[in-house]
């Protein structure tokens, strides 16, 4: 998978097309990922404790991952990435036209 947490990516298809956000998780067996501020579904919560609060929350659901590309701040859109060694280490690049981004 090239989504990894903490990446920022923007979503390519979908009703959320567009959007921008931080990786929260990444489910490689589902090929699914968990971004900030996207695919927001209400998720209705049972007080569990006493004292503590029910009700309809917002919380963010999973995507597909396939529908998201890695946000390059050079190119200012989603791009493809390919591995480079760089002093001995593996370091995902932007493939964009003339960037040589570095995602790591």
């Amino acid at each position: 998978m090239a989504i990894r947490r903490d990446d920022t990516v923007i979503v390519i298809s979908g009703t959320d097309k567009g959007k921008t956000g931080k990786v929260i998780a990444v489910s490689p067996e589902e090929g699914k990922v968990i971004v900030s501020k996207v695919h927001v579904v209400k998720k209705h919560a049972k007080p569990r404790r006493q004292g503590e609060s029910g009700g309809i929350l917002e919380v963010e659901g999973a995507i597909y991952a396939d529908k998201v590309a890695l946000y390059c701040p050079n190119c200012k859109k989603g791009v493809r990435t390919h591995v480079e060694v760089i002093d001995g280490k593996k370091v995902r690049v932007c493939s964009g036209k003339g960037c040589n981004h570095k995602f790591d």
